[in-house]
């Protein structure tokens, strides 16, 4: 088996509700439990192997939770990428009615990069968060200047995370913007699964200059586990099972193996929020998909558009 390409995604664990479909919780929050809680699922994804984490400012207090983590390893072969562009407004109150404002200035940029270096010296990658073409960030000279500057300076790289039915078409633009002369961008965090397949478009365009490929919501936001509210995807939850079931894992591993052999990606990230939910994702990494297997889950993708609408209807939670 090929060297772990899986990394963690912090979201689920530095904040208490996430775009997801998860099971609800009356649970009162409590901040001491909360922080405790993520230590033991970075600890388990570290003893497994893990050495990529992906977290941001909009992830609640994640960086501040593995900055404190990172402290008690002492391993430099800890990678750590942040973003920038999301400011978390929720407070940790669940009934909230915003949960995150996106802010993709200049002054937003600088003042979270200030806020990010605290994940040194294990941090290698700032990365726009969301990069969309209505927030003009692609277009702001100021903020290309200002990461250019700190990829030159700190010597990390630079990247950024796309959503949206027409992520390839931003993917296409930023692959284009130069710095004197040299791509500015090296790291494109995207959304791909069984049933957005778009990345394949561009996949190789990306990788050409030895670009890294970071997949994230590649169980689509839980709509690949059998859920009876999607009746619509029951001969794809079938085919899951029995895959599962030959392979003697859970169907977030097939998911997970799926990314990871069809794009070969520099990683895919576990969005997992509990130690259990690590340590069955990291099976991915104890099997083979078939070229039939594969040819079967190619064939549910679907239109970006009919994708990213269904997502959108989804609730924090």
């Amino acid at each position: 088996m090929e060297t772990l390409k899986i990394g963690l995604g912090t979201a689920a664990i530095g904040r208490p509700h996430y775009i997801n479909i998860r099971n609800a919780t009356t649970a009162a929050f409590d901040l001491k439990s909360f922080k405790k809680k993520a230590f033991q699922v970075l600890n388990a994804a570290y003893k497994k192997g893990i050495r990529y984490y992906d977290t941001a400012p909009g992830y609640g207090i994640a960086e501040q939770i593995v900055s404190e983590w990172i402290k008690t390893k002492n391993d430099s072969t800890i990678e750590i990428a942040t973003k920038w562009g999301y400011v978390y407004t929720a407070n940790f109150d669940l009934n909230a009615d915003i949960h995150e404002l996106k802010d993709h200035g200049v002054d937003q940029l600088i003042k979270q990069w200030e806020d990010s270096k605290i994940l040194f010296p294990n941090l290698t990658t700032l990365q726009i968060h969301s990069a969309t073409f209505e927030s003009g960030v692609l277009e702001n000279d100021a903020v290309l200047q200002k990461m250019a500057e700190l990829k030159s300076i700190q010597n990390i790289h630079i990247g950024l995370s796309v959503s949206g039915d027409n992520q390839v078409e931003v993917l296409k633009r930023a692959l284009e913007i130069k710095i004197d002369g040299q791509p500015l961008f090296e790291v494109f965090q995207v959304t791909y699964n069984i049933l957005d397949q778009s990345l394949h478009s561009i996949i190789e365009l990306i990788k050409k200059n030895k670009n890294r490929i970071v997949i994230k919501e590649a169980l689509a936001n839980g709509r690949i586990l059998p859920n009876a509210d999607y009746p619509h995807y029951y001969k794809l939850y079938s085919i899951l099972e029995g895959l599962a079931k030959k392979h003697k894992v859970g169907v977030d591993a097939i998911a997970l193996r799926f990314c990871i052999q069809s794009i070969d990606p520099f990683m895919v990230l576990s969005g997992a929020s509990e130690v259990q939910h690590v340590k069955d994702n990291l099976k991915a990494n104890t099997f083979e998909l078939s070229q039939e297997d594969l040819d079967i889950l190619y064939s549910f993708k679907v239109k970006p558009s009919k994708y990213w609408s269904e997502r959108k209807q989804l609730q924090w939670n």
